[in-house]
């Protein structure tokens, strides 16, 4: 039996020895095939896969094409890079997709075959690439702030092949297409120096529309750009108003084009988000919400046209890092009655995002989360430590059968909810706690035999998944959660071996540039 063994691993090796490399993990700007990339010299990666021991790359080629027209061939490189390669081809065009392929040879003078196509589209390079204009509701509740909503229909006359749309806001954004949402991405279009880098997101949104009749749908809220920001009880920091800037490029199956755009012939109106705040949580009135309003059957007669506004598009710039999404629920692990007889629910898990809860009830019931990371010694619901930040949800129904809540334009740090007005007993199966953070690929592990160091690895984890919301913060829960650049400096190590941070970094290294002052100040000069 050993001899068989000795035998069957030597053909293994033999086998090895004459199997071609080949490669995998395809990407470009550390992304895998993007959409709305604004670089003229994209960099391209990849990995190296082979049977055989000690296999290193040589050297490589790599072509790149739009359709059936080759826009560059490096020819046979003699090098062994394999990451961020620049791209040497003809200038690359706003909008046009592009795919791209590699082939290595080894140590061993072994050549792979192509790699499987991956692809990349670029954005819009150019202000004057924008036909779009900005655009904001005509009034607004001066100190409410509901969202707005703002739509448009529009007809596409024969088969689409092919749409991509390009939205950005002052304020944050949830862009609908006939209902259903527009990406997995919340608090877009993020948090940068607004004034001089605002970023732009990219979504292929052929899946969305029809041939036929079609609307588009956008709710804006406040975000960082105008809500209250840092522990002084500022707001508009950035500017007072608010407003969409979106452009859907649409190619039919004739080869002809359509470009939609935000313009006059939008109309706007409020719904159920009468207010949204990232530090004070989110009110919702279901009595207010106009059903079906990302629809194109949708009656908005009585909609008011929005406005333009008169906003720079020159500090438009593509977004590379990753998006936040939603990422672990938790269902309530326990639900109790504090000493003050306060109804709380723990759900087992510091973590940042927010609550989903479905309830039963009359119009008009007023339900009220409050968020909290602890219980005091007592064993009462603590907010203490969050400051002037209420961090409260509040939401009212209804009234028509089961409703379902759950926020928009704001997050909390918590394990533990406390509920007020909530109709009925508390069901576990109607709680669900949701975790938001930017979507980093986990790259290091650790574990050893002591469970103490074990649950320290644990919460070191989830410290970074609730501080890497766009921006690495300090704190997730209070009235601050801003990116003081020391907490991110001496977490930078263990950020970079626990998730794939590349891009989440740069972005925000990009602000920190962008905010830095013209020369030395005095310390004194900029408190």
């Amino acid at each position: 039996m050993q001899k068989l063994r000795l035998c069957a691993f030597g053909l293994f090796m033999q086998l090895a020895a004459f199997a071609q490399p080949s490669l995998q993990n395809l990407k470009i700007e550390n992304l895998s095939n993007p959409i709305g990339l604004d670089i003229l010299q994209p960099r391209f990666s990849w990995q190296l896969v082979s049977a055989r021991r000690n296999t290193l790359q040589t050297a490589y080629e790599i072509r790149v094409s739009e359709g059936k027209r080759s826009v560059w061939q490096s020819r046979k490189v003699d090098q062994d890079s394999s990451v961020l390669v620049a791209y040497r081809g003809q200038t690359l065009e706003s909008g046009k997709k592009y795919s791209w392929q590699v082939r290595v040879w080894d140590n061993a003078g072994k050549q792979s075959g192509w790699s499987e196509p991956a692809f990349f589209q670029m954005g819009l390079l150019q202000p004057a690439d924008w036909q779009a204009t900005w655009i904001s509701p005509q009034t607004e509740d001066s100190l409410l702030r509901p969202s707005p909503l703002l739509r448009k229909t529009f007809t596409a006359p024969r088969k689409i092949v092919a749409a991509t749309a390009y939205i950005t806001a002052h304020g944050l954004y949830e862009a609908f297409i006939n209902g259903k949402r527009v990406g997995e991405a919340y608090l877009t279009p993020g948090w940068t120096s607004y004034t001089k880098r605002l970023q732009y997101q990219a979504y292929d949104v052929k899946p969305l529309l029809v041939e036929g009749a079609n609307a588009i749908g956008v709710m804006l809220g406040s975000g960082w750009y105008r809500g209250f920001i840092g522990f002084s009880g500022q707001q508009n920091f950035y500017g007072k108003d608010i407003a969409l800037l979106l452009q859907v490029m649409i190619t039919y199956s004739d080869g002809s084009t359509q470009t939609i755009v935000s313009d006059e012939s939008w109309k706007s109106s409020t719904g159920a988000v009468l207010s949204s705040d990232i530090y004070n949580g989110e009110l919702i009135d279901n009595r207010q919400q106009k059903a079906g309003w990302a629809l194109a059957t949708y009656n908005d007669k009585g909609w008011p046209a929005v406005k333009s506004a008169a906003l720079t598009k020159s500090q438009l710039v593509a977004t590379y890092n990753e998006p936040i999404i939603k990422h672990e629920l938790f269902k309530p692990v326990r639900i109790l009655t504090t000493p003050k007889g306060e109804k709380v629910i723990d759900f087992g898990q510091n973590l940042v995002g927010w609550v989903r809860l479905k309830v039963r009830g009359r119009a008009g019931d007023r339900i009220i989360v409050s968020h909290a990371e602890v219980l005091d010694k007592q064993g009462n619901f603590y907010t203490d430590n969050l400051r002037a930040a209420k961090a409260q949800d509040v939401f009212v129904l209804g009234g028509e059968g089961e409703e379902v809540f759950e926020p928009h334009f704001t997050f909390h740090g918590f394990q533990f909810i406390r509920l007020e007005g909530y109709p009925g007993d508390l069901n576990p199966d109607n709680f669900t706690a949701i975790a938001l953070y930017s979507d980093m690929k986990k790259t290091g592990n650790f574990s050893c035999s002591d469970p103490l160091v074990n649950q320290l690895q644990h919460n070191i984890e989830w410290g970074q998944k609730g501080n890497f919301l766009d921006v690495p913060t300090d704190c997730p829960q209070r009235d601050e959660r801003l990116g003081w650049t020391g907490d991110a400096q001496v977490f930078s190590r263990t950020a970079c071996f626990n998730m794939g941070v590349n891009n989440f970094y740069v972005k925000w290294l990009k602000d920190l540039a962008a905010d830095q002052l013209p020369h030395p100040q005095k310390l004194s000069d900029c408190l």
